[in-house]
């Protein structure tokens, strides 16, 4: 199931845990003792400003952080993962309606506050008396609402993350870390989860150690026209800058080399130098000229179908793939387009549907084609929410005919050139690599078992290893939710996914004539998680989040997950786990024993990273021992405790709750598919 949901969280009674670890920061809040820091909402120590002076010395170097967020997002699960391993009491308030910010900061009585995806302002009560960092997914001088959709939609190829103190103007306030990324030619969902996820946390971390350092000055942003010079200057109350224009120093020492990274493409290509004299601390290349940009409507994102190329009309999907899409007229209606992938072969009249495949649509363009994955329905005034499907299951009966075209043979894998699939495999020695790519990570009934069919196809190759994943972005989230929405018989379709998965699951584990590896290179949940412990080793991107759970769905769970995971992090763990129900980094799932490895490397590195790993691991010279002792110990194991019988239990339980209409599951899905609310209430 996907994550990128959001929960409502109610704080139990606070109270500080013994030790920092203790701390389930996810649902419950902790306070930091009143000696362990000068309070920030202390008048005597705000700067000429009306707000808290950055360099009040904290006493501990772990400090108490509520993160103020629209959603429990994928970035947001990160920053409190990566936070929590690092010592740090995280609590959570998520910004719902109805619900004061300034009452939630007072009951969690934070040392610092740091909104990882927060859209609305902070209040000027909240962030006059606190320290509060925004993170907005753009470079220093980049300001509104759409920053990350303008930076894809122009085609820039490089882009930045900054931490901003909360001010009363929006992504105005002072700097106090700015982190550059590469923007490589993906969706802006994937870049969100990676490249820009990898820089935010990167920014947080940074701003977070200057926090507790107590010596840091944030640099101010001066207003783009008439009231002072473009850039920044040192924030009021703030030390004199030296005249080298050093910033000072972290607890590392100097800045980070990120922050002297450059903007070769793009808006920041031409950044005056007026912008660098004015923002001692950061060179020239990290900042862009300040400039507020208005939200990316549809009147922009519209595809003119008879004028724009492929390359236009890929951008600007990508820069809408997962919200809100681009609105289109399509068979007489109108429909958000979600996702877009060039297709090089197939020609027709620019507009028109071409094929299917897999689900998704082909569409000419003016010099060839495109393939569009899913498809919404616009909302109709005072109807329910809509909600993104398989495009041809989307459009149902609407679905003209058109040749469903396959994608080529797994055994080709040089065909799969210049168009998409989202099953590929290729060989490198005696190294398989089966790579897949569902949109959003879920995995539909026929998704499972068109993965399992090429799974069966690859173990009939002669590998010794097996790479499972391993290209970027989502590995799995289990099963697909919105399309068990759709269906005619939500618990039937529940049912058979359910069942799909397992069946993939089992011919993972079955697998005892070559070791299997799981190649996570992002984010991965429940069942997804799952099928990865199938694999003999997991490796584990560095920047991808786990949750290996089921409860916050209302499910007991299945995919053989009451075999893996005991087996791997043992009974009270794997029990801790699934009761906290809480996200992990791949550094504290390595830590419990859920990941074998993991891979310190940009998204971009991961597939490289992971095939000269594979390729090592097929060449040493014990590998073939270990798939001998492998087949043995399997049949030893299964001799004492069959795995049917754990699928079979398992089983039970996932049947009883779908076929229960009162069941918790159903009314939470719904909420999770259609955007209702939050899941806790």
């Amino acid at each position: 199931m996907s994550r990128n949901h959001s929960f409502r969280f109610f704080p139990m009674p606070d109270r500080r845990p013994t030790r920092p670890c203790q701390a389930r920061a996810c649902f419950q809040v902790t306070s930091p003792p009143v000696s362990a820091v000068e309070r920030l909402g202390n008048p005597d120590h705000r700067s000429r400003r009306g707000r808290p002076r950055p360099h009040l010395a904290l006493r501990e170097a772990v400090v108490h952080i509520l993160l103020v967020a629209d959603a429990f997002n994928s970035l947001t699960q990160r920053v409190h993962a990566e936070l929590r391993d690092r010592g740090h009491t995280v609590a959570v308030e998520l910004a719902l309606p109805g619900r004061s910010l300034s009452e939630a900061v007072r009951r969690h009585a934070p040392q610092l506050v740091l909104a990882p995806m927060l859209r609305t302002a902070i209040p000027r009560e909240v962030w006059s008396a606190h320290t509060c960092l925004i993170v907005h997914p753009g470079p220093v001088g980049d300001r509104g609402p759409s920053s990350l959709d303008w930076a894809i939609h122009e085609g820039a190829g490089r882009w930045g993350v900054t931490v901003l103190q909360a001010e009363e103007e929006m992504d105005a306030g002072d700097v106090w870390a700015s982190v550059a990324c590469p923007l490589p030619a993906v969706g802006k969902s994937d870049l969100y989860r990676n490249e820009i996820a990898d820089a935010a946390l990167a920014a947080v971390l940074l701003a977070v150690d200057r926090f507790v350092s107590g010596t840091h000055v944030p640099l101010r942003q001066q207003p783009p026209d008439g009231d002072g010079p473009s850039g920044a200057a040192p924030a009021s109350g703030a030390a004199p800058v030296s005249p080298s224009g050093a910033a000072p120093a972290s607890p590392a020492g100097a800045a980070p080399a990120s922050e002297a990274e450059a903007f070769p493409t793009g808006r920041a290509a031409s950044v005056p130098a007026s912008a660098a004299a004015a923002l001692p601390g950061l060179p020239a290349a990290m900042v862009v000229p300040p400039c507020t940009r208005p939200y990316l409507d549809q009147s922009v994102r519209r595809i003119d179908w008879c004028a724009d190329d492929t390359a236009t009309v890929v951008r600007k999907l990508r820069a809408a793939d997962s919200r809100p899409g681009v609105l289109d007229v399509l068979l007489g209606g109108e429909w958000y387009l979600h996702g877009g992938h060039p297709e090089a072969g197939l020609r027709g009249r620019p507009g028109e549907l071409l094929a299917t495949r897999a689900g998704a649509l082909c569409r000419a363009t003016t010099d060839g084609a495109v393939w569009i994955p899913e498809l919404r329905p616009r909302r109709r005034p005072g109807g329910p929410r809509t909600f993104r499907l398989p495009a041809t299951l989307a459009l149902g009966d609407r679905l003209p005919a058109l040749p469903e075209v396959p994608a080529p043979p797994l055994s080709y894998p040089r065909a799969h050139r210049g168009t998409w699939t989202d099953i590929r495999y290729r060989e490198d020695g005696e190294t398989g690599f089966l790579s897949f790519s569902f949109p959003g990570g879920a995995m539909s009934t026929g998704q499972c078992r068109r993965l399992l069919a090429a799974y069966r196809e690859v173990c009939e190759r002669p590998t010794t290893v097996l790479v499972l994943g391993g290209q970027r972005d989502f590995f799995s989230n289990g099963i697909h939710l919105n399309v068990i929405e759709a269906a005619a018989d939500p618990a039937a379709e529940s049912w058979a996914n359910i069942n799909a998965i397992d069946d993939l699951v089992e011919a993972v584990l079955g697998t005892t004539d070559r070791l299997v590896v799981a190649a996570v290179a992002g984010n991965a949940a429940a069942g997804g998680v799952m099928l990865a412990l199938a694999a003999d080793e997991v490796w584990c991107r560095s920047g991808a989040v786990l949750n290996p759970h089921y409860r916050l769905m209302g499910l007991y769970g299945s995919e053989y997950w009451t075999y893996t995971l005991p087996r791997r992090v043992g009974s009270a763990t794997a029990e801790r786990i699934m009761s906290e129900a809480l996200p992990m980094s791949a550094v504290g799932a390595r830590r419990v024993g859920l990941v074998d490895r993991v891979v310190e490397c940009a998204p971009e590195d991961f597939p490289a990273r992971v095939g000269a790993l594979a390729t090592r691991l097929a060449s040493l010279r014990g590998t073939g021992a270990r798939v001998v002792a492998k087949k043995a110990e399997a049949e030893r194991r299964r001799s004492v405790a069959p795995l049917a019988g754990f699928r079979e239990r398992e089983l039970a339980r996932m049947r009883e709750t779908f076929e229960d209409p009162e069941a918790p599951y159903h009314a939470l899905r719904r909420t999770f598919v259609r955007k209702d609310g939050p899941l806790r209430a």
